[in-house]
This record gives structure tokens, C-alpha cells and sequence, in this order.
């Protein structure tokens, strides 16, 4: 077996810290991680070697004795722009840390941290180079990852998804895309439409659980003159401003049966008749529709009919949750700081690894959208250049969530003892539906608008529990 040198070791780190044990426990952690370790027992000391040598990295003391970290750093940098530093400190402040972080440190690591956290946060940055040194890879990988339209993310599931829209874009086959609410169902149907030939045509969006019930059929097939009470003329409906184009049916779960049956024709022969109205209407559409509930359920249960179902089910993309691609959480943050930076006319470029970590210990109930609300607000209300976890607007409960206090409802450690999950997210409902409607004073509507739901959906959720309302 040949003997690993030091030029052998994979990347060489200068460690700056006036402390000669800090200096001795970090160099022995990293020698132990296949390191190649360098220390410097001052400030001047650091210049003089970054100087002579090159460095991968450097782990500097922001409060050196002979000068401020921020100076080394900043030598560092001047010296070789490609150098990562990252800044440790007991005494880091939040406004310190920002301070270093426009001068071009990769991140901040507060005294005490666990060697494991060290290691990590050392791991990402090195990794983060070796990507900038491909950087045309990079660009095409970045095409890929928001590929569709405004779709963000290159998780296996996101890949597979990708592959789907490919696939069925050209043809005219119904597809069925189920999800979570916050999911972004409507984004994949956008970009169903935009990769088909249908592109340059109408795309038209029906939430079919936001138009009241009274108002569905005239709304999607148009009515004439006299048909009802107010027809004071005669009006198109939606499907037919569709046609040539592609029609997205959201929450199609929410149309009531007797809309169900007129759907149902016009997928087999793609006709109607406008409401009150005796001739037929040809169209030429596309239709993609879209549910967050288990319409397979819903045809056992008599709410949606099972020959309208398998008509619209001829492929299904099924878009995973959040908590499902949290290997596109960082991609998916810094995608909507970008934007609401930019929009804002804020000059942010960069989440702290701490605050991207402190995101990826939460599930997101509310998946895409929740994230994009929370870095909206969350770079509203920032002073900084840097999103710190403390610039983060998170309320108190998405914190004590994440802390995991006293709530043996996300107990995880009684998983092992057997729980019943129904129990758990029954619980879980029927503690926010209480909750939004002693809000609301009682108001269904604002305290449907508060859990984002319809008005129908809020009901059904009600006397399912059997909540008083």
C-alpha cells in the first residue's frame, strides 16, 4: 500500500487564531478529515504566508491579537480573489458578521460550534468552489433547474417530472396533475402549455373551487340572453376563449356533479351548449387539470364521477411536497430572493448556510408558496445585504415548530413506540380550523381566506370534525 503525502491530501487550509488551542484542537479535526492544515499564530503571520502560498481555504479568528480578522480577510482576498474564507468568532455580532460577509466571506461560524457543524459548513464551501470552477457546467445545470417556465428545482422527482412534460407536451392527451396545495400545479400546467404547439394560443385558468356554484356552468360555457335572472345579454364562456389553446382546470375536484356531466361531453366531443342556449359550440382545446385531493376517493365516496375521472387521468404528474425535495430548498430560497431583491430594488445576494439550515428543519405545510411568501416578507423587512437567520420572518410558531418545544404533536421520538398518524394530522387540522375561525369572529369566508381555502372546502372540514361554527 503507498503512503498518502501531504500533497496527496485533497484541499490545504490556513487556520488563523491567536489561541494555541483552538489552534491545536482545529488542526487535529481537520488532519483527521483528510485536510492538508496550515496554522498561523497572528495576523502577520497569516499575511505573510498567504504571500508565499495558495490556500483553498482559510478558517480565520475575527478577533485576532495583533489585528482585526477582517483585515486578513481582505488581504486574502486582494491576494487571491478564488480564496473561501470563513469567519469564527465568540464575539460575532449579527452586524460583524454581515460586515464580513460583504467583504467576502463565505460565512460566519459563532465559538462555541460542534465539530460536525464546522465540518459541514468547511464541506459546503469547498464543494461551492469546485462548482465555480466549472462554471459552464454550471449554467447548463442552472437551465435545467428552472428549465420549465418558472419552475425551480433538480431533485430526482423534479428530473422525472421534467421528463413527463417533455414527453406529453406535444400531444394533445388530458393530464391530471395531483399536489399539495403550494405546490405549484399551476406552473407545470403552464409549462405543459408552453412546450406544446399550443404555445403562442390562449392559456386560460379556471379555479374551479373559487366561482360560486350558481355561476360555474355560465362562466365555463357562456350563456345567452334571457337565460336567468340578470342574462341581460349573451355572453362566451371560458372554454370558448380557450379555443385553439390549452384550458387548465384547477381543483377540479371542487366542479359539482351536474357541471361534471356537461365536462364530460366536451372532452368526448369537444362541444357544448352556452346555458339557455340550442346550438352547438365546437372547440378546439387542450385540457389539464389539477386537484390537492385523492380523486380516486372522491369517485368511491359518489363526488366525482369515475367516467369523467379516467377521461382526465390519461397521464398524471404527481408534484411532490416540499418536505419531499428539501435537496431543492437552497435552490428554491435563493431563486425568490433573487426576485423580490430585485423587485424591492435590495441589493441581497446571499443566505447564510445558517439561516438555509434553519429553512430545511421546517416542513412547510405550506409548501413553494409558503417559502415564497417567507422570503418575500423575509427581504421586505432585512437591513442587511445578507440573509442572517435573524432576518428571517418567521412567526412564533413556524420557530417553536422548528425547536421542536413542548408539543407532543411533533414528538418524533415517539415514532419508534408506534403513533397514529391520523390522529396526529386530525388534531393538527382541527386545532387551526378552531383557531382561524376565533379569528374571524365566526366569518367562514375570511377564515376560509386565512387557511387558503374555499369556502366549500372550509364547510366539508367543519362538520367533518364537527366543529361548532
Amino acid at each position: 500500500m503507498v503512503k498518502k503525502t501531504e500533497n496527496d491530501l485533497k484541499h490545504h487550509i490556513l487556520v488563523v487564531d491567536d489561541e494555541l488551542s483552538m489552534r491545536e484542537v482545529l488542526e487535529m479535526l481537520l488532519r483527521r478529515s483528510g485536510y492538508r492544515v496550515t496554522c498561523a499564530v497572528s495576523g502577520d503571520a497569516a499575511l505573510k504566508l498567504l504571500k508565499k502560498k495558495r490556500f483553498d481555504l482559510l478558517l480565520v479568528d475575527i478577533r485576532l491579537g495583533d489585528m482585526d480578522g477582517l483585515e486578513v480577510l481582505k488581504a486574502a482576498k486582494s491576494n487571491n480573489g478564488d480564496v473561501i474564507v470563513i469567519m469564527i468568532s465568540a464575539h460575532a455580532s449579527a452586524e460583524t458578521a454581515v460586515d464580513a460577509m460583504n467583504a467576502g466571506a463565505y460565512d460566519y461560524v459563532p465559538k462555541p460550534f460542534s465539530n460536525d457543524e464546522l465540518l459541514s459548513t468547511i464541506g459546503k464551501a469547498l464543494d461551492t468552489k469546485s462548482l465555480e470552477k466549472e462554471k459552464s457546467q454550471l449554467d447548463d445545470a442552472l437551465r435545467e433547474t428552472i428549465h420549465f417556465d418558472r419552475i425551480v428545482g433538480n431533485c430526482p422527482r423534479m428530473m422525472h417530472i421534467y421528463d413527463l412534460i417533455r414527453q406529453v407536451a406535444q400531444t394533445d392527451t388530458n393530464v391530471l396533475i395531483s399536489g399539495e396545495s403550494g405546490t405549484g400545479k399551476e406552473l407545470i400546467a403552464h409549462a405543459l402549455h408552453q412546450e406544446s404547439t399550443r404555445r403562442d394560443k390562449p392559456f386560460v385558468v379556471i379555479n374551479c373551487g373559487g366561482i360560486p356554484e350558481t355561476l360555474i356552468e355560465s362562466e365555463l360555457f357562456g350563456h345567452k340572453k334571457g337565460s336567468f335572472t340578470g342574462a341581460d345579454r349573451d355572453k362566451g364562456g371560458l372554454f370558448e376563449a380557450a379555443h385553439r389553446g390549452t384550458i387548465f382546470l384547477d381543483e377540479i375536484g371542487e366542479l359539482p356533479v351536474q357541471v361534471q356531466v356537461k365536462l364530460l361531453r366536451v372532452l368526448q366531443e369537444r362541444t357544448f351548449k352556452a346555458v339557455g342556449g340550442s346550438e352547438d359550440i365546437l372547440v378546439d382545446i387542450r385540457i389539464i387539470s389539477a386537484t390537492n385531493k385523492n380523486l380516486e376517493k372522491e369517485v368511491i365516496d359518489g363526488g366525482f364521477r369515475e367516467d369523467l375521472f379516467y377521461r382526465l387521468n390519461v397521464v398524471e404528474i404527481k408534484v411532490p411536497p416540499l418536505r419531499e425535495r428539501k435537496a431543492d430548498l437552497h435552490h428554491l430560497a435563493q431563486h425568490f430572493l433573487d426576485k423580490y431583491a430585485r423587485k424591492m430594488g435590495k441589493e441581497m445576494t446571499k443566505i447564510s448556510s445558517y439561516a438555509i439550515d434553519l429553512l430545511s428543519k421546517y416542513d412547510f405545510p405550506g409548501n413553494v408558496r409558503e417559502l415564497e411568501n417567507l422570503m418575500e416578507r423575509s427581504v421586505a423587512l432585512s437591513n442587511t445585504n445578507i440573509l442572517l437567520p435573524d432576518s428571517l420572518a418567521m412567526s412564533i410558531h413556524k420557530r417553536r415548530w422548528i425547536e421542536g418545544v413542548k408539543d407532543k404533536r411533533f414528538d418524533l421520538d415517539e415514532v419508534p413506540n408506534g403513533v397514529s398518524l391520523d390522529a396526529i394530522l386530525t388534531d393538527i387540522e382541527e386545532a387551526y380550523l378552531k383557531k382561524a375561525m376565533e379569528i374571524s369572529g365566526g366569518n367562514k369566508q375570511k377564515a376560509a381566506e386565512l387557511l387558503d381555502l374555499n369556502l366549500r372546502s372550509l364547510r366539508y372540514r367543519l362538520d367533518k370534525l364537527e366543529i361548532d361554527s
